[in-house]
């Protein structure tokens, strides 16, 4: 809650007679009135007089003696760490956290100019990992968002190098990362960085099955293993955070299965028709995380949340129907959604739920009307479809939380 927000919000409450005039102005009074604009200056400033020092050093850079420009590394590191540090100390934590970020950058810098210097050859992506690192660790120092999303960044950028610069997948780099930043949301829950961590895991093992030449769906045991883990969290808000990334990438599978099947039948993440080419094991293994998500839900009294993996199941073995089955499967999953969004009064999950029906209602339109309906007469109907369903549940939606709120006033 800010001060602006109750300025612009007690006038209404005063007009419904739920507080008086003076208790407005005595809420207002409790929050101050923040400077965003005075405290962001210090951040630009030290941005640009970072800039600044790298500019001029790498214009000089091949004229400064080898020992000098060690030296000048360690220096400003150790410069941007301590001033960082001693503003932190005294109560300037966003300037403090800033210049902290930009000695995490010096450290990452030097590391790359060390190598140039002495002519180092990497044969793995050590450099970015030991980074990364870096700045998981002052993540747990500071418990800072800003220094987390860094460090996941980091790994995340150091798993990219190993498998499109390396040719290889760094199991090193997801382990220190499950590690250190799995273990940092384990002591300290926040929806908003286990969202990031969920989009940079799913990410990563897209990029497994790309460096190992396996098929696209063994990417879905490591990402529905962290889907299994959300189901064991006690906070549903924060688990959620960590179940959406893995149900996206479900969604989206099913998408291009619908749109684009001859995509995946072939090429080489595919499989030909009537062929089985991945291993049983891939079911048994899908089937085991099913069974302990289920428990899972069960123990916490969600067991109609196991509906979600009907997008998991595995309709490619079928040699015909696939498309209508993943099509099928997009809508039942949409609806649940919107469902459970209601049953639970929850805004967010409404409008994703919202969001997914349309798009399977235009995917749906789209298959059966394309190949024999005139173009133009088949997007001027599809926009009508799209705003009147718009339309449709916007209006639901509304009915629906102004029924809840009456509700309220009534009890």
């Amino acid at each position: 809650m800010s001060r602006k927000w109750v300025e612009k919000e007690g006038p209404r409450w005063v007009e419904k007679g739920i507080v008086t005039r003076e208790q407005v102005e005595q809420i207002t009074r409790l929050y101050e009135d923040k400077k965003h604009a005075v405290g962001l200056l210090p951040i630009l400033g030290s941005l640009l007089v970072g800039l600044g020092i790298l500019s001029f050093v790498a214009a000089n850079w091949q004229e400064i003696p080898q020992l000098l420009r060690l030296a000048l590394m360690m220096a400003v590191m150790a410069g941007f760490y301590g001033a960082g540090e001693k503003l932190i100390r005294n109560g300037q934590d966003r300037l403090g956290l800033a210049l902290v970020s930009l000695g995490l950058v010096s450290f990452g810098a030097s590391m790359v100019l060390i190598g140039q210097m002495f002519h180092l050859i990497a044969y793995n992506a050590g450099t970015f990992i030991l980074w990364a690192c870096a700045g998981a660790g002052l993540a747990w120092i500071y418990r800072s968002r800003y220094l987390y999303l860094i460090a996941l960044l980091l790994f995340t950028i150091a798993q990219w190098y190993a498998s499109t610069e390396l040719h290889g997948f760094s199991y090193t780099s997801i382990v220190l990362m499950a590690l250190s930043l799995g273990g940092y949301l384990w002591k300290r829950p926040d929806s908003l960085l286990m969202s990031a961590f969920s989009i940079s895991f799913v990410l990563q093992s897209i990029m497994w099955v790309g460096a190992e030449d396996f098929r696209f769906v063994w990417a879905f045991l490591p990402v529905m293993a962290l889907y299994v883990l959300g189901d064991w969290w006690k906070e549903r808000r924060p688990a959620f955070a960590l179940q959406t990334a893995p149900l996206a990438l479900a969604f989206g599978f099913a998408l291009v299965m619908v749109l684009f099947p001859e995509a995946y039948t072939g090429g080489s993440y595919g499989m030909e028709r009537n062929t089985i080419l991945i291993s049983p094991w891939y079911v048994v293994l899908l089937v085991v995380l099913f069974a302990v998500s289920f428990f899972g839900k069960l123990r916490l009294k969600q067991a109609a949340g196991a509906f979600e993996w009907i997008l998991l199941a595995p309709f490619f073995y079928l040699p015909e129907g696939m498309s209508v089955l993943y099509l099928l499967a997009m809508f039942f999953f949409s609806l649940y959604v919107l469902w459970q969004g209601y049953l639970e009064e929850w805004r967010f999950k409404i409008n994703i739920g919202t969001f997914l029906f349309i798009i399977s209602t235009m995917v749906a339109y789209g298959k059966l009307t394309w190949d024999f309906m005139d173009k133009s007469l088949f997007f001027i109907l599809g926009g009508l479809l799209l705003l009147l369903l718009s339309w449709f549940l916007n209006r639901r939606k509304k009915q629906f939380f102004e029924q809840i709120k009456e509700d309220k006033e009534h009890d």
